[in-house]
């Protein structure tokens, strides 16, 4: 296996529930240990508390090597995937009048189980999608904190019940926030837990009923959510988990009249077609949460902390082999420190570790598949074609060095034209290009330049710059300043996550006070004295 570098950052569990546990490594160790043991196995859909078997299965094989197999699937078709949502709208009309208490008590009680099994889940996201320690024990943390969120939600507002002004004392006008129905959660491998749980979750809490789809990838985590929500007691039928071809599940959902709702989070290119054939085939308007990719920039201007920003463009752009919808891919630096920057840069980016993801020290695991570094090493290639430069890396790689797996180095490039793929293109591989700018104006203009508007940052310790930023950056998650990623991460409650423009389609972030609304409709009711 590969260890090239050696540079191993500052502690980055930073938003786990528990970092000063001092026997956190040997807890997570342990609890890969005995999940490596249950790889292979054979896992059934759930369909109304039910083990289902198709007809066909499908092997999943680790990004980690060929030789770790993490399970065979159930190739789901129609047949599976109209059960699931049968039981889910049988389930939805007691299920919708549920209490919202009580409904917020399911979902307290599957974050306090997610918490129970924090290791263990964090074992499976390493094993399935070959995310380092650090970033799988961040995302189960955030998975707990998303569903605690969305229940402090419903509390502070009672409901979502108000009482709105009467012409008489005896008069009753309200205004209730009330569900869909059933619900369909398309989620990626990227984030196999927290994105997929984190919408289900909100869904239920609002009184839908749902039926999830994880990647074909990395299916192992939303199974095993599923049968959290089902021990938790959560009614039969409430909780449905279908796994399969992602195209089939999408034409099925949206040619059913039975799906009332649903939120896909992936690429653009797959989002526009589901919504397109969810709008075609529906007999009228429902909702469509669509949670797209993007291609972030980050300014720095000559008013930054270099050592800072180096550390966030890294962290940004290399974090998970950049195999995040919030990756740092672009990086505007403004002229006078251009190859001051890029020196640091280069330097530190070199020093990156990068090798099997279950070792103690590695920032960078493989990519999740071929066609990954197929992407990579055409991105690369084109740049060379468009005369630009490869300042860092440029290699993959794959074979028995690797043990079936596909790695690629941090690359660094410049020297291509604004149109470019590369500097227009959501990549999925940890390659960032470089440009510069003159004035921050320049600097805003170029990072808007974009179909996309999911996140982006600054670096500046001029705070003129930073609010001349925020007030013109068309994006739906900003930073300044942030060497724990220029343009990555978020927490519930503190980062709402959500994209502008083709990034994302109703405005409201995951994990902010407003996303709740996406999954519920406004009632008035009046109710007048005789």
């Amino acid at each position: 296996m590969i260890h090239r570098g050696n540079w191993i950052l500052e502690e980055q569990i930073m938003y786990t529930s528990r970092p000063g546990d001092p026997g956190i490594d040997r807890k997570y160790e342990e609890a890969l240990i005995e999940a490596e043991t249950h790889m292979g196995q054979v896992h059934p859909a759930r369909v109304a508390g039910e083990e289902i078997h198709a007809r066909e299965t499908f092997t999943v094989w680790s990004p980690i090597g060929k030789t770790l197999k993490t399970g065979v699937f159930q190739q789901c078709g129609m047949a599976e995937t109209e059960a699931a949502i049968l039981a889910a709208n049988e389930t939805y009309d007691d299920w919708s009048h549920t209490p919202w208490e009580t409904r917020c008590a399911f979902i307290d009680e599957a974050a306090d189980r997610l918490e129970e099994e924090y290791y263990h889940l964090a074992a499976l996201i390493t094993l399935e999608c070959a995310k380092t320690r650090n970033e799988s024990l961040a995302e189960v943390g955030e998975a707990v904190a998303l569903l605690r969120y969305h229940s402090t939600v419903i509390r502070d507002n009672d409901g979502f019940l108000r009482s709105m002004p009467a012409d008489t004392e005896t008069d009753r006008y309200e205004s209730v926030m009330r569900p869909f129905g059933a619900w369909a959660v398309i989620s990626p491998f990227n984030f196999p837990l927290v994105l997929g749980a984190g919408a289900a979750a909100a869904a239920l809490i609002t009184g839908n009923t749902v039926i999830m789809k994880p990647a074909s990838a990395t299916p192992l985590s939303m199974l095993t959510f599923c049968r959290i929500l089902e021990d938790v007691g959560i009614p039969t039928g409430a909780a449905n988990c279908i796994t399969g071809s992602g195209l089939a599940f999408g034409k099925a959902v949206s040619q059913s009249p039975g799906i009332a709702g649903l939120t896909f989070t992936g690429s653009r290119d797959a989002g526009t077609w589901l919504r397109q054939e969810f709008t075609t085939h529906q007999p009228y308007p429902k909702p469509v949460i669509l949670e797209l990719g993007s291609k972030n920039p980050c300014i720095v201007t000559a008013q930054a902390d270099l050592k800072k920003a180096v550390e966030g463009v890294i962290r940004g752009a290399f974090g998970f082999s950049g195999q995040k919808c919030s990756a740092t891919s672009r990086v505007y630096i403004e002229q006078p420190i251009f190859h001051t920057f890029v020196e640091m840069l280069t330097d530190q980016a070199a020093r990156c570790t990068f090798g099997d993801p279950r070792q103690k020290g590695i920032f960078m695991g493989p990519l999740i598949d071929s066609a990954a570094k197929e992407r990579f090493d055409a991105a690369v290639a084109s740049v060379s074609a468009a005369g630009g430069y490869i300042l860092l890396g440029g290699r993959s790689f794959y074979g028995t060095e690797t043990q079936g797996a596909y790695f690629a180095e941090p690359t660094i490039v410049t020297g291509i034209p604004h149109d470019h793929p590369v500097m227009k293109n959501e990549l999925f591989v940890p390659l960032v290009a470089l440009a510069t700018f003159t004035g921050i104006e320049e600097g805003i203009r170029l990072a808007n330049d974009t179909e996309f508007g999911l996140t982006a940052g600054i670096f500046s310790e001029k705070p003129e710059e930073v609010e001349e930023f925020f007030s013109h950056i068309r994006f739906g998650v900003c930073y300044a300043n942030r060497k724990d990623g220029a343009t990555t991460g978020g927490w519930p409650e503190y980062q709402s996550f959500g994209g502008w423009k083709g990034s994302g389609s109703t405005g409201r972030g995951v994990g902010g006070p407003y996303y709740l609304l996406s999954y519920m409709r406004e009632q008035a009711q009046t109710r007048l004295a005789k």
